[in-house]
């Protein structure tokens, strides 16, 4: 195939080709499909001896390249064999610690000194009128400092700060500028406002491509897990030590939940939440990772079935106090077919949780919650 072709014609060599291959891999598990292939083999044996000659401090600015050949050195199959050449020491653990921030809120611009603009003197007498009277009722300010970070409060960079409406609790007797006022309130309203829907979830594929127990608590996982971003993979920590065990963590293609807040976990930051089965009798019989449809590829957008949400964009980071994914999760289940869904529980329609290659499913669990 193309990737055998350009491996054999040297494409990659030297500087500037490892470059290259570092900045299409940013975005790669795999060169072909979702799973390990010939092409793959091929590159892993060209740059064997190129790369085990560099050292160490090279390898760290090439990250992406330095994550796929250590995933594929690291393969079960090929470790088995008795051809496989001796593992490259990229010393992952004294690789510089890179702090994946949120963008900074914007800032309005503050409006040009100079003259006061026509109308601003009836504004201004308006505004006196106002004072004579005294101050309208506002509302008390939302608190501002965050809460605890709960197991599923983990999640991707946020976007906007979002403010609260003013205004409200106001009386419709005082008069045509608070209607004015009020009629303004849907433009300036947040993304989130409304009632909770599932759509403001953002889901998506993804695997994952390094795990390791949390250094300072038993019961966690610190996973380095491919969302198909630019920036690399996510890293997520996971309760999940005492339900599922490392080598079934390996590799593992899974649903994320890319959009909760940020959270730190003993020390570790956590960017997004692996989307589990809980047993319907409770933890104590067993959690499951939720399988993407066959064929799916990190970065794969994950979505719940029907109109009103197959469409719709999620939000670019849930507000914690609005309780969003707190609020749809009860509704979360597997069906008789051990396929998830969202269960509307004013209508109690079923809305599944799909992809464009098909549905989202347990491996093994009818009737469970999922978190």
């Amino acid at each position: 195939n193309k990737w055998i072709e350009r491996v054999g014609g040297g494409e990659f060599d030297g500087e500037n080709g490892l470059n290259a291959l570092d900045t299409e891999l940013q975005s790669r598990t795999y060169l072909v499909a979702n799973s390990v292939s010939p092409a793959d083999l091929a590159l892993y044996a060209t740059l064997h001896p190129v790369l085990s000659a560099l050292p160490t401090q090279t390898h760290y600015t090439r990250p992406s390249l330095t994550r796929y050949i250590d995933h594929i050195q690291n393969l079960p199959a090929l470790r088995a064999s008795t051809v496989a050449p001796q593992l490259i020491d990229f010393k992952i653990d004294e690789a510089p610690k890179l702090e994946r921030k949120a963008p900074p809120a914007k800032e309005k611009k503050p409006k040009a000194e100079g003259a006061p603009a026509a109308g601003d003197d009836k504004k201004k007498a308006k505004d006196d009128k106002k004072k004579e009277k005294g101050p309208a009722p506002v509302d008390p300010p939302a608190a501002t400092t965050p809460g605890d970070a709960s197991f599923a409060e983990v999640a991707a960079p946020a976007g906007k700060k979002e403010k609260a409406p003013k205004g409200e609790g106001k009386k419709g007797g005082e008069g045509k500028k608070d209607k004015s006022a009020g009629e303004k309130k849907p433009a300036a309203a947040a993304a989130d406002s409304g009632d909770p829907v599932p759509s403001m979830i953002d889901l998506r594929v993804g695997k994952i491509v390094h795990v390791e127990k949390h250094p300072d608590a038993d019961g966690l996982y610190v996973e380095q897990i491919d969302i198909g971003e630019p920036e690399g993979p996510r890293t997520v920590v996971s309760g999940l030590v005492n339900y599922i065990p490392i080598e079934q963590m390996r590799d593992r293609t899974l649903i994320a939940v890319c959009n909760l807040k940020p959270a730190n976990m003993r020390g570790v930051k956590s960017f997004a939440m692996v989307l589990c089965a809980t047993h319907k009798d409770g933890k104590e019989h067993g959690i499951e990772i939720v399988n993407p449809p066959e064929g799916s590829k990190p970065g794969d957008r994950v979505y719940f079935e029907g109109e009103k949400y197959a469409g719709a964009q999620p939000l670019s980071q849930l507000n914690p106090k609005k309780k969003i994914f707190e609020t749809i999760q009860p509704g979360f289940t597997t069906l008789e077919n051990r396929e998830c869904a969202w269960v509307d529980p004013v209508t109690k329609s079923v809305h599944r949780i799909v992809s464009e290659r098909g549905a989202c499913a347990a491996p093994s669990f009818v009737g469970a919650s999922l978190s």
